[in-house]
């Protein structure tokens, strides 16, 4: 089945709120599904960057658990969550700024396109076109600081195209990097501006991680893809934030999936070299 037929095989499952699993057990799941598209909001740019604003929540100065990895994040969500049970999880979509989902209703293959096949996201996206229609409407090729939270996403999918034994949830923060390999051709002088926009914009998804109550975060190579961003600059926005006296205290664990091929490998290094000690 090509991948293009995979995302229609996976609406028409989203739209049931059901399917077969191998075993020949029928697996319902509509209500998480409504309830996760129910629930769904939008972060605007002015709430983001008063949610990043606010104080330290607790006096506690406990340091996360950081783990560095090399799977996928669908895979690494259902180890969280299935084997691990890590029951409060958000993860990280590596997000489009125009289009929900990505390149997924055709076929596409990354990071967003990859979550969209294996989860329920793709209907949430559709109830937030504010988002889509403010990054559309700019010309700005680091996109704007409008986020998507979606809680308790249903999992249907983590390898290839087959179906999961029973689904599980996890929830998701839908944000666009800024595309710094396209703004650099159009601008060779605005590298400094990409970067305060993506250590901006990591700290706005630690605050609403925050803000959810979400102890335990599944982060990655975020626009370190096709948006080629220096991974070594990924590792540190999120470093430096996950350091700073307003997240201290705030998570218990945090993983960074790295899904690495023999083209990747320094962008695995990065991440293992920040987060080594």
């Amino acid at each position: 089945m090509s991948l293009k037929n995979t995302a229609q095989e996976t609406l028409n499952i989203l739209k049931a709120g059901k399917y077969t699993n191998s075993a020949g057990k029928t697996v319902e799941f509509l209500a998480a599904q409504q309830m996760a598209v129910k629930k769904t909001v939008l972060y605007t740019p002015q709430q983001s960057s008063a949610l990043l604003e606010q104080p330290p929540a607790g006096t506690s100065e406990r340091q996360p658990t950081i783990e560095v990895t090399s799977e996928t994040t669908q895979v690494a969500a259902q180890r969280l969550v299935r084997s691990e049970g890590c029951n409060d999880l958000v993860l990280l979509s590596f997000a489009s700024a125009r289009n929900p989902g990505g390149g997924f209703i055709n076929g596409a293959k990354a990071q967003e396109e990859d979550l969209a096949r294996c989860s329920g996201i793709y209907p949430c996206l559709l109830t937030q076109p504010a988002y889509y229609d403010a990054n559309r409407q700019g010309e700005s090729l680091l996109y704007t600081d409008n986020v998507i939270y979606s809680p308790n996403v249903p999992w249907i999918r983590v390898r290839n195209r087959e179906l999961i034994d029973d689904v599980f949830l996890a929830s998701v923060i839908t944000a666009p990097a800024p595309n710094a390999g396209q703004a650099l051709r159009r601008d060779p002088n605005c590298g400094d501006e990409i970067e305060i926009t993506l250590r901006r914009r990591a700290g706005i998804v630690l605050a609403i991680a925050r803000d959810n109550g979400h102890l335990s975060l599944l982060l990655g190579a975020w626009g370190c893809g096709v948006f080629s961003n220096d991974p070594n600059l990924v590792a540190d926005a999120f470093g430096q934030w996950l350091t700073d006296s307003r997240f201290v205290g705030c998570f218990d664990r945090v993983v960074f999936a790295i899904y690495t091929s023999k083209s990747n490998v320094d962008t695995l290094t990065a991440f293992q070299q920040r987060f080594s000690s």
